[in-house]
């Protein structure tokens, strides 16, 4: 059975910027294994920039330690150029030689003690992330995409054994990001390197991550699984920054049938299932929002508003009075 080895420690770390609004973080303690892809996801604000500056040695804590492999990472007070040897970071700006073609900012970060080796691993990392064909363009003839894929060539060919990205799907539209999500997948999988991403966007972490971290404020929430946190978050902050999902206090929910000792309840707009039922129709439909492949319905009752999902779009009319089931929902303390 293969044990699970510790690659980053985050140990009572605390960051505060005396000079902003930015909250920073405080009093993190967090492991992450060899080999894992995680994901740092919170509202903007909350400290996910900050934690990544952190683990990568471009800033240093005010309290506490970051280890690597249960060594110290030296911040840019200790190392006259800020970043760990063993990790690499690839940032919104990507950092690339603009005028430069594809293939030398990616050769570039090779030396040249072996002119055929280094040709080879360049052309196999280009074909990796599907751009050979990009090999004689300049960074500034390419597009937001092909720019991020060039960076992390640029960044995985040196064979970091961690790689950190800052918001890698922010400049990309809904093609691209799944294009990437899936090579960032494959790295992970056939390579072994350890890859840790910040996303303002929970589906990113779920989609990818094998274990999401929640930060709040700059406070660890709480950290787990993708499945786990979806389904059983503990925090009702998770539970709202994963999900589309009703949330009501103890009063409204009781106002709808749902009698409950806990102080607020969140419902999963997809377990809200939407019935045309004669028995029990007491829901008000208000509105219909078009989503595409599905249309979110807004309903009322006893000034109770609740959402749900109906994949048959244009069943239900506006004003139309419905009943709805509840397949579950969550008790928050």
């Amino acid at each position: 059975m293969k044990v699970s080895e510790e690659i980053i420690s985050l140990c009572n770390i605390s960051k505060h910027y005396v000079t902003s609004n930015t909250f920073g973080v405080s009093d993190i303690n967090i492991s992450i294994t060899k080999g894992s892809f995680v994901a740092i996801v919170g509202e903007s604000g909350s400290g996910k920039s900050t934690l990544l500056k952190l683990i990568y040695g471009l800033l240093s804590p005010d309290n506490g330690e970051v280890l690597f492999k249960g060594k110290h990472v030296d911040g840019p007070l200790e190392r006259l150029i800020p970043g760990h040897d063993q990790m690499k970071m690839v940032t919104q700006d990507f950092n690339l030689n603009t005028y430069a073609k594809v293939y030398d900012n990616i050769a570039g970060m090779l030396s040249n003690t072996d002119l055929k080796s280094k040709k080879q691993k360049t052309i196999e990392m280009m074909e990796f992330l599907r751009i050979e064909k990009l090999a004689n363009k300049r960074v500034v003839e390419l597009s937001g995409g092909e720019q991020q894929r060039v960076a992390i060539a640029r960044a995985i060919i040196t064979e970091p054994e961690v790689l950190l990205m800052d918001e890698p799907f922010s400049q990309l539209d809904s093609g691209l990001k799944s294009l990437l999500r899936a090579d960032l997948r494959n790295l992970s999988k056939n390579s072994g390197i350890t890859i840790i991403i910040v996303s303002h966007d929970p589906i990113d972490g779920l989609s990818l991550a094998d274990e999401l971290i929640v930060l709040k404020n700059g406070f660890l929430i709480e950290k787990g699984e993708p499945y786990q946190l979806y389904n059983f978050p503990k925090d009702i902050y998770t539970a709202k920054l994963l999900a589309d999902c009703n949330v009501l206090d103890k009063e409204s929910a009781k106002q709808i049938g749902i009698y409950s000792d806990s102080q607020a309840i969140a419902i999963h707009i997809e377990d809200v299932i939407v019935e045309n039922n004669p028995v029990n129709t007491d829901y008000i439909l208000l509105n219909t929002f078009f989503k595409g492949f599905s249309e979110e319905l807004l309903l009322e009752k006893n000034g109770v508003t609740i959402r749900a999902l109906n994949l048959q779009i244009g069943k239900y009319k506006i004003g139309q009075i419905l009943s709805i089931t509840i397949k579950k929902y969550l008790e928050f303390k």
